[in-house]
């Protein structure tokens, strides 16, 4: 199967999985408080497939963007009737617990997800586990400008004291064009700097310039079809001379390439205890001189139901206060727009995730997906699940309902804003992909 139609399969497995667990929540509570159910559909548009059963007709639509569980007398701007089973006619509580229903069984996904990853198959990067002691600093750099140096350790960065090195990238990656306060041990002393992240890359995302110290520096990724792999390097190879000259660290071999560009490189490994040299030919590939090596040991552990379980917990509530730290900050210009991945983009990581050996990466792929779509339906943006939540807050405290013309304004002010929303998004999706346009997002 090609590529593409691998994605595409992913992707259309993946979503429509999301889509159909988000409206089980929805459908499964009205049903249980009384309200009836015309339609329980995937996508949108014409009816493709389906059967009747009951009052409920279920149905697969032509157009698989989405879903819906159509209540009766759901919508505020329809006449209502005195049918107590209409949305409209339940108690304000009843259309919250409804509205609630989806999101909430995304978010349980993510963690029912994770937790099942952990206890099989819990991969991790292995410096995660080490103090954040700076391995290497690329020169003309935020953190070459700011002068951290190699063997410093990072005791705090922002509002976090003693992080992982996994929190420190995300501070790191959040914060582009923004000073960043730093507390670095350097022999005892403790210095403060501050540090201002670069935005880089076609998502925009931070980059300070300082990398984890590794200690031997072993090849774990091979891309295919790339210098590396041609010259006969494998994976498991641990790099000790790059042209006779030590390797203290990935990033120190990618900075050598900036100065040698596309000369011919010699790189020493060990391999089974022997030692090997090879001569490799870079080449430029999105702007920078690469082999197509990358260097990331991981650990993997299996845990235990409770610990796997109290992880999960403990990943999914970091993870949703980085999405809405995410949010914060693109409403106030401080990340780009850019940062965001839309449908094709998560078609290229579903496909990437499916063609990886066994079931875990497009499991934890899945998990990050649904975690997101039960996120972002909970924002307090009209027709999505988190608007009809503030309406019925609004209307609890007001004791009285919003007034039918103040609703259909701002039922078609959001659902332009969501329109123009999905059309940035699958531009940037597009600008990203294809090659050569990612210069020509603002």
């Amino acid at each position: 199967m090609s590529d593409f139609l691998t994605s595409l399969v992913a992707v259309v497995a993946v979503l429509g999985f999301m889509i159909l667990i988000h409206e089980f929540g929805h459908y499964m509570v009205a049903k249980w408080l009384g309200v009836r159910v015309e339609q329980f559909a995937i996508g949108f548009g014409k009816r493709l497939v389906g059967f009747r059963k009951g009052e409920t007709d279920y149905r697969i639509n032509a157009i698989p963007l989405g879903g819906y569980v159509k209540m009766s007398g759901e919508n505020p701007m329809d006449e209502r009737s005195d049918d107590p089973r209409e949305f409209m006619n339940h108690p304000r509580w009843h259309r919250f617990l409804v509205a609630i229903a989806g999101p909430t069984m995304n978010i349980l996904l993510a963690i029912v997800l994770l937790t099942t990853i952990y206890m099989v198959h819990y991969e991790y990067p292995a410096v995660y586990d080490d103090q954040p002691v700076i391995g290497w600093v690329l020169k003309d750099t935020a953190a070459a400008k700011a002068g951290f140096q190699i063997g410093d350790r990072i005791t705090r960065i922002d509002d976090v004291q003693n992080p992982t090195w996994e929190q420190v990238e995300l501070k790191e990656a959040l914060n582009p064009g923004q000073p960043l306060d730093v507390t670095v041990d350097r022999d005892g002393q403790a210095l403060e700097k501050t540090v201002v992240p670069e935005a880089m890359g076609v998502d925009q995302i931070g980059y300070a310039g300082w990398a984890p110290k590794e200690g031997i520096v072993t090849i774990t990724d091979l891309v295919e079809g790339m210098p590396a792999e041609k010259a006969g390097l494998k994976e498991g190879d641990q790099i000790l001379k790059v042209d006779d000259k030590p390797v203290p660290a990935l990033a120190a071999m990618i900075e050598s390439l900036k100065i040698t560009k596309d000369k011919p490189i010699t790189i020493t490994v060990r391999r089974n205890g022997e030692e090997k040299t090879f001569t490799v030919q870079p080449v430029l590939s999105d702007k920078w001189y690469r082999i197509g090596i990358g260097s990331m040991q991981m650990k993997v552990k299996t845990l235990p139901f409770a610990e796997a379980l109290k992880l999960s917990l403990h990943e999914n509530r970091q993870n949703a206060l980085l999405i809405l730290e995410l949010v914060k900050k693109m409403a106030q210009r401080k990340i780009s727009m850019r940062s965001i991945e839309g449908p094709i983009r998560i078609g290229q990581a579903a496909g990437e995730a499916a063609r990886r050996k066994g079931w875990t990466p497009l499991m934890g792929l899945t998990a990050a997906i649904s975690l997101n779509l039960g996120i972002f339906n909970l924002l307090p943006i009209p027709i999505l699940d988190g608007g009809v939540i503030l309406f019925l807050l609004i209307e609890g405290l007001m004791r009285r309902d919003i007034s039918m013309s103040i609703k259909e304004r701002v039922y078609q002010a959001a659902f332009v804003f969501l329109v123009l929303f999905a059309v940035m998004v699958i531009y940037n999706d597009l600008m990203k992909t294809i090659p050569g346009l990612a210069d020509r997002l603002p």
